[in-house]
């Protein structure tokens, strides 16, 4: 697995590549399946050895520079490719990354573990 490679994407999606499920290897799959998915889009894809949420399996964040970044767990390789994709699209198109609640999938309305706010320089005193 490698990051697809963009010179400046509009998001990234990162996928816990270590998530497991009864059947396996779910997180590598998730991330294969998003790889196919993704060719043609604005936003990156990388694989992370792990996002620490393991009671959630398969988890992704979505992240970009200046923008909340977005921790949702509890998705499936079966059921969630497009909520994803949806998700990433509508998260790339929001200037500071904070999408309405109503305009997310479903699956991003519920499964969001944390929403973590863009890095700022650190102030002096």
């Amino acid at each position: 697995m490698t990051p697809k490679v963009q010179t400046s994407p509009a998001a990234t999606v990162l996928v816990c590549i270590t998530c497991k499920s009864e059947l396996g290897s779910a997180g590598a799959a998730l991330y294969d399946a998003l790889e196919a998915r993704l060719v043609d889009e604005d936003i990156a894809l990388c694989p992370v050895e792990c996002l620490s949420v393991c009671k959630r399996p398969c988890t992704v964040a979505l992240a970009a520079p200046g923008k909340w970044t977005y921790v949702v767990g509890d998705l499936s390789r079966e059921d969630n490719i497009e909520d994803i994709v949806t998700a990433a699209r509508r998260y790339a198109a929001a200037p500071d990354g904070l999408v309405p609640w109503r305009e997310r999938p479903l699956p991003f309305r519920k499964g969001v573990i944390s929403r973590t706010p863009p890095l700022v320089p650190t102030l002096t005193r």
